[in-house]
């Protein structure tokens, strides 16, 4: 199977507490709920277009379980979103997660890298991860992610839990898929590249690359 990230940011790169204000307030964010202004019907095709190629999820602790108070509530068979997400086998890393009522749940626990390689062997589509910051900065650090599938809205929030931090390693990214909502909301599906970097100067009056 083949791992995708995908993830709401905001233009400075937060990906804390997009749907609501109470979603995550850990670190006391006060600023959640910032995508629901500009939700349109292209936000919507974009989103869906991901759940028809899902063959399994793998998810942060805090992320199922937010997806676990709500989800299982939306029984609409006509919801392509619920129905993935409430048919589907998910996978959880976690070491306080032991009895998920949500099923079919898998806790994982151990070497991440490994049981993530482990799942990525399998036949299959996609094992796609949503959400789940500290989980998807982990797999690409470890070099696990085949494509990222970010969802960029112009809107500033500050401090907040962020997609790629500090420690992140350098790398390139191909851009695969791009598009622009109604709203401004911009997509980007990358795939990562080697790291490049050059200089730019002067020769004989000509600015060089």
């Amino acid at each position: 199977m083949r791992l995708t990230v995908h993830t709401f940011l905001t233009l400075d790169g937060v990906l804390q507490g997009p749907g609501g204000p109470d979603e995550d307030r850990s670190g006391g964010f006060d600023r959640g709920g910032w995508l629901v202004p500009l939700v349109d019907e292209d936000f919507g095709t974009i989103v869906s277009g991901w759940f028809h190629k899902v063959d399994a999820f793998l998810l942060g602790r805090r992320t199922f379980q937010i997806f676990e108070s709500y989800w299982p509530n939306v029984t609409d068979p006509d919801d392509l979103v619920a129905t993935k997400l409430n048919s589907l086998p998910k996978y959880v890393p976690s070491s306080t997660l032991t009895e998920p009522g949500w099923g079919p749940t898998t806790v994982l626990s151990g070497d991440l890298a490994e049981q993530v390689g482990e799942l990525k062997a399998r036949e299959g589509g996609e094992l796609q991860v949503h959400g789940s910051g500290a989980l998807a900065r982990s797999l690409y650090e470890a070099g696990l992610v085949d494509e990222f599938r970010l969802l960029v809205f112009p809107v500033c929030v500050g401090a907040g839990k962020r997609l790629f931090g500090d420690s992140s390693p350098a790398s390139g990214f191909q851009v695969v898929d791009s598009k622009t909502t109604s709203t401004g909301v911009f997509y980007t599906a990358l795939t990562p590249t080697p790291f490049q970097s050059g200089e730019v100067g002067l020769e004989d009056g000509r600015e060089k690359i």
